[in-house]
């Protein structure tokens, strides 16, 4: 074989080694995009507490909150301690979303060992309460080895549960305006609200919190269920919490007309998305419990979903979360569990933000910043 044959050879081998490389890599970015879809669908995050920090086009619902607080003061009877600790674990423990701040109307929870029994009853629970069904449970593995198992006294299944779900309606429906543009940067973007031609009795459901132009503004929108919208553009803020008491302070202060008048106009835009977080960062990270047989846990997949809409007629929003926690008994403990000694548990059943809240109480039980508008219709 002469010498410019086997250059040719090497060359050949070459170029089959890079097309190799290339498409490895192309396969890794195409799982590393789906991992990321799964977080954010439509690239809005979704935050577990009013106190996470938040950048751009965000939500949160407080069903999180509402799972992680019976997680931790029924199951686990303490602090939920990661070491390191995270950030949003911290915010988490402290509880700043409860289920005193909801009635019961809202929300369908339940968390107890994880059986088909239990799923079943959650099944059955949200489609007597709000005919729905479930999107995340079949997320979760229900496998015969998945379950909790009885006959092993070392390791107990818990699976915790809540589903948030509101339907409402305008008082009076607004009107359908022109497509318009959001912010500097987007165009035929399909907008609801009152003009020049809008009857004047529309406006009666409209509550000024303050103006202080048409780029600084907050207002609620009332409902026939006591569901109220809150509006408040230019947000400032660097987490809900923070927008949401920014946005209270400056209504306090505000000495202008509170009233909606007939030569106002009001416009917003309509709004849809479908978000789902699974929270991995939260996944196979061992924590103490105050049990002093089980006393190791962790929680093995964690989702929550939102999904969101709102037009001149009214909105609906539905919230679910799930969390699957291992208990078990740790290689120190003193302690082995007896076979008859069985746990209690309890069934218990540019730029703006928006707000929903429950007329009768102080705190909001959704949020959500939306900067990139295409992102949300």
């Amino acid at each position: 074989m002469n010498k410019k044959r086997k250059i040719l050879i090497i060359l050949e081998i070459l170029i089959i080694f890079f097309i190799i490389i290339l498409v490895v890599i192309n396969k890794a970015n195409i799982f590393s995009k789906k991992a990321t879809k799964l977080q954010s669908v439509a690239g809005i995050t979704v935050v577990p507490t009013m106190n996470d920090t938040i950048t751009a086009d965000s939500s949160w619902c407080g069903t999180f909150q509402l799972v992680w607080n019976d997680m931790k003061n029924e199951i686990v009877k303490k602090d939920i301690i990661f070491n390191p600790q995270l950030d949003m674990v911290k915010n988490l423990n402290e509880e700043d979303f409860n289920e005193t701040m909801l009635s019961e109307d809202y929300y369908y929870k339940i968390y107890g060992l994880k059986s088909l029994a239990l799923k079943e009853q959650i099944e059955k629970g949200v489609k007597e309460k709000f005919n729905q069904t479930s999107d995340i449970l079949n997320n979760f593995n229900w496998s015969e080895s998945e379950l909790d198992n009885p006959n092993n006294p070392y390791v107990r299944r818990y699976f915790l549960y809540t589903m948030l779900y509101r339907k409402f309606e305008f008082i009076k429906e607004f009107d359908k305006l022109d497509n318009g543009k959001f912010g500097n940067k987007y165009n035929d973007v399909q907008y609801f609200g009152i003009d020049k031609n809008t009857k004047d009795s529309i406006g009666n459901q409209i509550e000024v919190l303050y103006y202080n132009s048409r780029d600084d503004f907050a207002i609620i929108i009332n409902t026939n269920t006591g569901d109220e919208v809150i509006f408040c553009k230019s947000p400032k803020g660097n987490n809900f919490n923070e927008i949401y008491e920014n946005m209270n302070n400056e209504a306090k202060k505000y000495t202008g007309s509170k009233s909606f008048k007939s030569v106002d106009e009001f416009k917003a835009p309509n709004l849809k998305f479908n978000e789902k977080r699974e929270y991995t960062e939260l996944a196979d990270k061992e924590f103490k419990t105050a049990d002093p047989v089980y006393d190791i846990a962790k929680i093995e997949k964690a989702i929550q979903i939102i999904k969101f809409s709102l037009d001149e007629a009214g909105g609906e929003i539905k919230s679910e979360v799930a969390i699957d926690l291992i208990e078990s008994v740790s290689a120190g403990s003193g302690s082995k569990p007896k076979k008859e000694d069985k746990p209690r548990y309890f069934y218990v059943d540019d730029t703006f933000a928006i707000f929903l809240r429950e007329k009768s109480k102080t705190k909001p039980y959704f949020a959500g910043r939306i900067d990139n508008i295409t992102k949300f219709q």
